[in-house]
């Protein structure tokens, strides 16, 4: 129960206190968007980083020598809890957001935020909003920023980690229309943190491995069609293979 009330005591200060935060960088942004990106990113991964810590959240990490450092990447992992941000944003290695259920863009302050840092609000049931959803992911890419989708499209609520709903190719082509590498992101455990016993938080060991790049520009065009599979069935073993590590 405390790590329940002390997780989203700091989460509310930090909206709150933040927001004079957010208009300076709003004004950096002005001048310097690079440094107003980078100063976002940093923020937020300090806040998650907190509130992991607070969660009593243990991460061990897998292939970080994966994540680009010079370039944009279509990030893609597996979905569990609402902690799957919260863990994998402080490894990215620059600026980029997530493609996030369109309820959140309607909660104070905290839809600021992922503004801020390029998150995209997403009605699954809207056609049209998908379609300029993935032009505006590609405009991203394009502009040197990352995006993460995680492509089950919902959290997967199953009993076990695997196996996972599939995949939305159409967000794929965020990828295949702009060449940049697409990273398989493979989450385990996340479950226990909160979703498994909700609303409570327990201290819980996840994993997390971030998989060798796609190199889409290498691929045939039926190749392209089917690499929402591929990279599902990569992440399924990356999955089964860290389950021991738990």
């Amino acid at each position: 129960m405390f790590r329940l009330i002390f997780s989203v005591l700091f989460a509310v200060l930090f909206l709150i206190l933040g927001l004079p935060v957010l208009g300076v960088l709003h004004l950096i942004g002005l001048v310097n968007i690079n440094a107003k990106d980078r100063a976002c990113q940093a923020a937020v991964s300090w806040a998650f980083r907190v509130i992991l810590a607070i969660s009593g959240i243990r991460v061990t990490v897998l292939g970080k020598e994966n994540i680009p450092e010079d370039k944009a990447a279509l990030f893609v992992g597996n979905h569990r809890s609402n902690f799957d941000i919260i863990a994998t944003y402080p490894f990215m290695k620059r600026p980029g957001g997530y493609i996030a259920k369109k309820s959140m863009e309607k909660i104070p302050l905290l839809n600021l935020w992922m503004r801020a840092i390029y998150c995209f609000f997403l009605d699954r049931s809207n056609i049209k909003d998908g379609m300029q959803m993935i032009l505006d992911a590609i405009a991203q890419i394009k502009g040197g920023r990352n995006v993460f989708v995680f492509a089950e499209g919902t959290r997967n609520r199953g009993e076990t980690d695997t196996p996972l709903l599939p995949f939305h190719e159409g967000s794929f082509r965020i990828a295949t229309k702009t060449g940049c590498p697409i990273i398989p992101v493979a989450l385990n455990n996340t479950v226990n943190i909160m979703e498994a016993h909700s609303p409570w938080i327990r201290s819980t060991h996840i994993v997390i491995e971030f998989g060798a790049p796609i190199d889409t520009t290498a691929l045939s065009r039926d190749e392209k069609k089917h690499i929402g599979e591929t990279t599902a069935e990569i992440i399924t073993k990356m999955i089964e293979k860290n389950q021991s590590l738990i």
